[in-house]
């Protein structure tokens, strides 16, 4: 695992990269979050329980990003030099308090007025008991993706969780047809934990 770089200062340093994930500098944390022509890498996990609801965590108020907003199970930066999957496993840890066998879904980008991201995500199914961490979360919730797709364009959802849940369905609106299975995995990854 590839620890945080932090600066004097508090900044964070993160690796700016181009759409296809090449490392092209280092910048701090404050200067890519106010300027979205600098593309980063972040990790999701979507969490499922056993019924196919999907968890979502209610973004701490203190958050700078989509305070008080239901977001993503998983989320966060990949630090310098470490792999996506490694980052997947840190973060679940991390936000969750869990581990479970990741399988790779599709990398999408996000881009704002205020950033973008490079988005690698991953997918578990996972039935256990969750240890959030209080001071990111301020609660943890599995939704059912109808009540999800009802509450769409409410600004009950962070923005980066409307793209993340519109690029899911699309997926699956397009795999269903073909496969019995309505996740796209990658053969022969390597996702144990």
């Amino acid at each position: 695992m590839r620890e945080k770089i932090i600066l004097s200062d508090g900044n964070e340093i993160l690796e700016v990269v181009d759409k296809n994930g090449n490392v092209l500098k280092l910048a701090k944390r404050s200067e890519i979050h106010r300027n979205p022509t600098l593309i980063h890498r972040v990790v999701h996990v979507l969490v499922f329980d056993q019924k196919g609801g999907l968890l979502l965590q209610k973004r701490s108020l203190n958050k700078d990003v989509a305070p008080g907003k239901w977001d993503t199970s998983v989320g966060g930066h990949v630090n310098p030099g470490e792999d996506i999957l490694e980052a997947a496993k840190r973060e679940m840890k991390e936000e969750l308090g869990i581990s479970c066998r990741l399988d790779y879904l599709y990398d999408y980008l996000f881009s704002n007025n205020i950033e973008s991201e490079l988005v690698s995500t991953f997918s578990c199914q996972y039935k256990g008991k969750f240890f959030f961490n209080k001071d990111e979360i301020d609660e943890i919730a599995f939704w059912e993706i109808k009540k999800i797709k009802e509450n769409l364009g409410k600004k009950v959802f962070s923005g980066h969780f409307e793209k993340e849940i519109s690029v899911l369905l699309d997926n699956n609106d397009r795999r269903v047809k073909r496969s019995s299975y309505p996740l796209r995995r990658v053969s022969g990854a390597d996702t144990s934990t």
